[in-house]
């Protein structure tokens, strides 16, 4: 995915996320990526990345499981 560098990152891969969850990319109950692998994967710091997962937790789509990560809903 190429982020459009003019406007906020977070918005931009959460909504690549969801496409990407929609897609059926993940399945309900699996592990969902964490920050760290996302920000590598987007080339994103790893706070950009917290953010837009945090998007994702906040509509429902993952839970976290703390110490344990984000898990598809």
């Amino acid at each position: 995915m190429q982020l459009d560098r003019s406007v906020p990152f977070a918005p931009q891969v959460a909504d690549d996320l969801r496409r990407r969850l929609d897609a059926g990319e993940w399945h309900s109950g699996d592990k969902f990526p964490g920050t760290v692998a996302l920000s590598g994967e987007y080339d994103i710091s790893q706070s950009t990345a917290v953010r837009a997962v945090a998007v994702l937790v906040s509509e429902g789509r993952l839970r976290k499981e703390i110490p344990r990560g984000f898990y598809v809903v």
